[in-house]
C-alpha cells in the first residue's frame, strides 16, 4: 500500500497492460504545444486589477488545470512499479528564483478540486513569498543539507530511494518533501523571457505531467474561412501516455483551453459532482 497513492482499476484493460513493456517514464513521454489566446487572460487580469485584485497568468493557467482534473480525474495518476495509481491530493512542484541571486529552491503546493482563481492566486502568492526567502529553507533544501553531509555514500543513498520509490516504500515525510512527487511540473519561463520546452517527466517520483509557459507568440489561425493572427501563451505540455490515452488527454486540454477563454468560470467552485478516480 502506498503512502501517496491508490490503485486505479476501473480503467481499460489497456492501461493495466502497457507499463509492462513501457516500463520507464521517459520512454513513455508524448509531447505537444497547447496555445492559449492571449486576449481573453490580459482582460480578465485587467479587469481584477481595477477591482484591486492581483491575477497572475501562472494562477489562471493553474486554476483551469486544476479545475479540469477534477472533472478529468485521470490528469492525476502516475505509474509505479508497473501499476497505475491516482494521487491521494494534488500536488503542484515549481521552482522559486531567489532575489538578487542566481540561485532557485524547488518545492510543491497543494491544490484541491474546489479551489477557485482566488485560492489558487493565495497558494501561490504564499508559497512564492515563503520559499524566496534565505532564511526559509523549504523541505527540499533542508534535506539536501542532510544529505550532502554525506558525501561518501551519495550512490548508496541514491540507489536506496530509488528502491524505494519504485515500490512505494517512501516514508511520507520524504514523499511530502520531494517536489519529484507530484501531480503537476509547471514552470514560467516567460518570467525568464525564454520559450517554452518540452520538459521531461522525472523517472523518480510520480509526477506524469509537464507544463512549461513560454514568451507570448503571434500563430495563425482559421476563423470564418480566412487565416487570422492570434497571440497566444504557449505551453509545452510533456504527458505520460501510461495514464490514460490520447483523446483523453485531447479532451481534457480542450477544455482548459474553455476555462482559460472565459476565466470568470473559475471564480466559484465547480458546480459538477467531483468522482473519486477508481
Amino acid at each position: 500500500m502506498r503512502a501517496d497513492g491508490r490503485r486505479v482499476k476501473d480503467m481499460n484493460s489497456m492501461y493495466h497492460l502497457i507499463p509492462q513493456f513501457l516500463t520507464r517514464r521517459w520512454d513513455s513521454m508524448n509531447m505537444i504545444t497547447v496555445d492559449i489566446p492571449l486576449d481573453p487572460i490580459k482582460e480578465y487580469k485587467n479587469k481584477k486589477r481595477a477591482e484591486g485584485i492581483t491575477m497572475s497568468h501562472m494562477a489562471m493557467i493553474l486554476a483551469a488545470y486544476i479545475r479540469t482534473a477534477a472533472e478529468y480525474p485521470y490528469l492525476n495518476r502516475f505509474v509505479g512499479n508497473k501499476k497505475v495509481y491516482a494521487h491521494k491530493d494534488f500536488a503542484v512542484s515549481m521552482v522559486v528564483m531567489r532575489p538578487g541571486t542566481d540561485e532557485d529552491t524547488f518545492g510543491k503546493i497543494y491544490l484541491d478540486y474546489t479551489d477557485t482563481i482566488f485560492d489558487v492566486q493565495d497558494k501561490i502568492a504564499y508559497y512564492v513569498e515563503e520559499n524566496k526567502r534565505d532564511d526559509n529553507p523549504n523541505p527540499l533544501d533542508k534535506a539536501m543539507k542532510i544529505i550532502k553531509s554525506f558525501p561518501g555514500c551519495l550512490n548508496l543513498i541514491g540507489y536506496v530511494l530509488r528502491f524505494m520509490d519504485r515500490h512505494g516504500l517512501l516514508p511520507k515525510i520524504i514523499v511530502d518533501a520531494s517536489p519529484f512527487h507530484a501531480s503537476l511540473l509547471i514552470s514560467n519561463l516567460a518570467s525568464i523571457r525564454t520559450n517554452h520546452i518540452y520538459h521531461h517527466v522525472y523517472e523518480f517520483g510520480t509526477t506524469s505531467v509537464a507544463i512549461t509557459m513560454g514568451n507570448s507568440r503571434i500563430v495563425p489561425k482559421e476563423k470564418k474561412g480566412e487565416i487570422v493572427f492570434e497571440k497566444t501563451i504557449p505551453l509545452g505540455v510533456v504527458m505520460d501516455e501510461r495514464i490514460c490515452g490520447g483523446h483523453d488527454f485531447a479532451k481534457a486540454f480542450t477544455r482548459l483551453k474553455q476555462y482559460l477563454a472565459k476565466p470568470e468560470l473559475l471564480e466559484v467552485p465547480p458546480e459538477f459532482e467531483i468522482k473519486e478516480d477508481s
